[in-house]
């Protein structure tokens, strides 16, 4: 499956100033893939080398940082020539070999021309000691596809026209019924490429497709539930699991209104403050299994400046899998009748498209008896943006928000066809969340 990743890929072989390329995600959102295919199709030979199975070459990293030596002896081990010039080198689960992370500081130093691409996941909450290679790698980060390439794997011609989208697209009512209801599949397949792929082989029978997808969901939070004991330790484990499986339950808890912030009572037995979850929290963010939006109550910017770091909302990184926590049927997903809760699966699946289109950090406002879901800095100016799940658009809180702060932008995100209804109005389908800030961006701003 096309991942919109691949572009950085290309842009990263072509760069003179290119270093090591360090891949890092959540594990099963494609990271091993995309590499594969990578080398597969750029390159004259691609060379794998998986730290967490398969062939034991940590031992070439012990002795020294002699890149020559550890490539010769990769290539005596594979037995396949490497050409430095031409060739790619893949270092998969770099983070279970933390001297060959060491390493990539004098892959960067002493062999420039080697085109080395490493995938790793929970870098960021790794006890090992090893000093990491600061400056000398290049990043990029691998989420669950988005629903642009969920899109372009199920129907290219619809994928086409995602492609082509601007401010001034418009969108047939019957390409919008179409995508709008895919959006909903979405929902339940969500943007593991594992899932979407087996809702791609089994569409023909709708049910039987979501059931299996449902079991590939399961077997994808049962292995992370394995990598907290792993990488956490037992105590810590069972702490992050219950913050882990918390995050759906107070999003449920939204009845017909925003998300509220997180609370932390209840969460963990005896544990009712933010220092005493804020361990297990960052390490969930770290690994990217929940997205942080700061709260602010003055969209001035710096947003940050305006934040406090224990208020905030948390939301799953993938609805798919939010929807299997909670044991959501299909049907009601796909007719969305379950109950006055259903706007908390749309600002999820919001900010999951922002996270995957480069937002960066989030941001909400809140008001003395108002709140808009996020706020979105483009072109150095704050943007409030108001998300509902439906076709309702009478929006309150954006009409306090606008009186009280006069923006020159704002958005709104419902189940309703694309629409510029003026200058300072722009109204977008939810299924075209990840494309604002292109468009806002391509888009005049008022006087």
């Amino acid at each position: 499956m096309e991942r919109l990743l691949y572009q950085k890929l290309l842009q990263w072989k072509a760069s003179n100033y290119r270093k090591p390329l360090l891949l890092q995600g959540t594990r099963q959102v494609g990271k091993t893939y995309l590499l594969k295919e990578f080398g597969s199709r750029e390159f004259k030979q691609a060379h794998y080398i998986n730290f967490e199975k398969g062939i034991d070459v940590d031992f070439l990293f012990k002795e020294n940082f002699d890149v020559k030596r550890i490539i010769e002896n990769i290539s005596i081990i594979l037995d396949k020539e490497i050409n430095i010039e031409e060739d790619l080198l893949i270092f998969d689960e770099i983070q279970e070999c933390p001297k060959a992370l060491t390493s990539l500081k004098y892959f960067n130093e002493d062999m420039k021309e080697l085109a080395l691409c490493c995938a790793g996941s929970h870098i960021g909450v790794s006890l090992s000691k090893e000093s990491f290679p600061v400056g000398q790698v290049d990043f990029l980060n691998l989420f669950p596809m988005n629903f642009e390439e969920f899109i372009m794997a199920v129907n290219k011609k619809k994928a086409e026209l995602l492609a082509e989208f601007s401010d001034e697209t418009v969108i047939p009512e019957v390409i919008h019924r179409q995508l709008w209801r895919d959006l909903k599949i979405y929902y339940i397949t969500g943007g593991m490429p594992e899932a979407v792929k087996r809702y791609i082989d089994l569409r023909e029978n709708q049910f039987e497709a979501f059931k299996n997808v449902r079991v590939v969901q399961e077997a994808i939070l049962e292995g992370y539930r394995s990598d907290f004991a792993k990488h956490a330790g037992k105590e810590n484990a069972a702490h992050i699991n219950r913050v882990f499986d918390n995050v759906p339950v107070q999003l449920s808890r939204n009845i017909d209104a925003s998300v509220q912030r997180y609370r932390f009572k209840g969460v963990i037995p005896n544990k009712s403050k933010f220092v005493q979850l804020e361990g297990p929290i960052d390490w969930l963010l770290k690994s990217g299994l929940i997205i942080k939006v700061f709260i602010v109550n003055t969209p001035v910017l710096p947003l940050k400046n305006y934040s406090k770091d224990n208020i905030f909302k948390l939301y799953l990184f993938d609805t798919g899998l939010l929807g299997c926590m909670q044991g959501l049927p299909f049907d009601s997903i796909l007719n969305q009748d379950y109950g006055r809760y259903k706007g908390y699966y749309a600002e999820n699946f919001v900010a999951q498209e922002f996270v995957a289109a480069g937002c960066g950090k989030l941001f909400s406002w809140v008001g003395k008896d108002s709140e808009i879901e996020f706020l979105r800095v483009i072109d150095n100016r704050v943007v409030p943006v108001e998300v509902k799940s439906g076709a309702r658009t009478k929006a309150k809180s954006l009409l306090v928000y606008k009186n009280k702060y006069s923006p020159q932008l704002q958005v709104k995100i419902t189940a309703n066809n694309l629409q510029r209804e003026n200058k300072q109005m722009h109204h977008y389908p939810l299924y075209l969340a990840g494309k604002i800030k292109h468009s806002a961006r391509t888009a005049s701003w008022p006087p």
